[in-house]
């Protein structure tokens, strides 16, 4: 209400200047105690205009009869304009009109009862001014309406491109599951066997008891590792029937990069340490990653184009760079420093680093290509 306020103060300054000012018409003693409160009253509503549009109209209709007829300024016919135009954009285009026809008529009746000689001016002038006016209220209008329905489809966008990503990820979720439940599956059927053949063993020959009991041991600790993992990821409606197939691991990428090369992308593989030993979970967790990059490279970077892939493990700690030249063409000019958020893929390969305490990080490089690098960590405290 600031600056409907300041409106109305300079509605009333401007009449009360002009009352002062205009020597040529002597103003009677009684004059004042009722010009002074028709002004101020002519200016009020404008204060309270968007607040209560339709009454601070009519308030200004009904004051404006006694202070056009009195002829106290130029409010009257200010105030009128100014309430036409806070109803055509505030309220609708049908107050508006109402409003505009009821001022028309308390016009003519007044312009009938004082005809002069100067009525033509004020009647040419209170035509145009609320000809402009209505044609104001009229763009202001539908540009707000535009701005609103932009906003709501905004919104919508925003809406439905969240939900769009919170269903990629519960089916990634999912997916992952699936994967660890077969790795938990696989953990468990060894601890079977090895426990059976630690049971025959264990008389006949000590040695390879142990040996199975070792084995029970570390293969029991790895999934109590991924059961763990599994928990923290599994949905209650994940039955959709899908087959229990073995999944790949960290040995597979040779033949990943094998495969990316017969369908067009030339691919280096540097393996600096060793990949056996590590936990199933972790190594279908690295394979996932460099299988969705490569195919990331395969999809956008095109035919012809050269994709590296470094594997770096130090400790407990395992590094992954997959860096493609997207087949020749900058497809970025400047460093970005922030993590994109990407697509399916993207989000799928950040799940999976995620589950298992690592991170990953998307985006261009400087001089073209793209670049994923994703960080694992090998051991899990239990």
């Amino acid at each position: 209400m600031a600056g409907d306020s300041l409106v109305a103060l300079l509605l009333l300054l401007c009449d009360l200047t002009l009352f002062v000012l205009d020597a040529s018409t002597p103003h009677p003693g009684m004059k004042w105690p009722l010009a002074i409160p028709l002004d101020v009253a002519i200016a009020v509503p404008i204060a309270f205009r968007r607040k209560y549009p339709l009454v601070s109209a009519y308030a200004v209709l009904a004051v404006g009869v006694a202070h056009s007829s009195l002829q106290l300024g130029i409010s009257s016919l200010a105030a009128a304009a100014i309430a036409l135009y806070t109803l055509i954009v505030y309220v609708g285009r049908k107050q508006g009109l109402y409003y505009l026809l009821a001022q028309l008529a308390v016009m003519a009746i007044q312009f009938v009862l004082d005809w002069g000689d100067n009525q033509w001016g004020s009647l040419l002038a209170a035509g145009m001014t609320f000809a402009f006016t209505w044609l104001l209220g009229e763009f202001v209008g539908a540009r707000r309406a535009y701005h609103n329905e932009v906003e709501a489809r905004l919104h919508l966008l925003e809406t439905e491109r969240d939900q769009a990503s919170r269903i990629a990820v519960a089916e990634e979720r999912s997916r992952i599951a699936r994967e660890l439940h077969d790795v938990v599956a696989h953990a468990v059927s060894v601890i079977v066997v090895q426990a059976d053949g630690a049971s025959y063993a264990v008389r006949s020959n000590p040695e390879l008891a142990e040996r199975a009991v070792q084995t029970i041991s570390r293969t029991g600790r790895e999934a109590l590792t991924e059961l763990r993992r599994l928990l923290a990821v599994l949905r209650e409606d994940d039955a959709d029937g899908q087959p229990r197939i073995p999944q790949p691991d960290a040995d597979s990428l040779v033949e990943l990069a094998e495969r990316v090369e017969q369908a067009g992308v030339r691919v280096r593989l540097e393996v600096d340490g060793t990949l056996t030993g590590l936990p199933a979970g972790v190594s279908l967790g690295l394979y996932r990653i460099v299988q969705e990059s490569l195919t990331n490279t395969l999809k956008h970077a095109g035919p012809g184009a050269r994709a590296e892939v470094r594997i770096r493990r130090e400790g407990d700690l395992i590094e992954v760079d997959v860096v493609d030249d997207g087949a020749g063409r900058a497809r970025a000019l400047v460093v970005v420093e922030q993590t994109l958020p990407g697509g399916n893929g993207v989000i799928g390969m950040r799940e999976r680093a995620n589950v298992y305490g690592g991170s990953l990080a998307v985006g261009p490089e400087p001089g073209g290509g793209w670049r994923v690098h994703a960080e694992l960590p090998v051991e899990v405290e239990l």
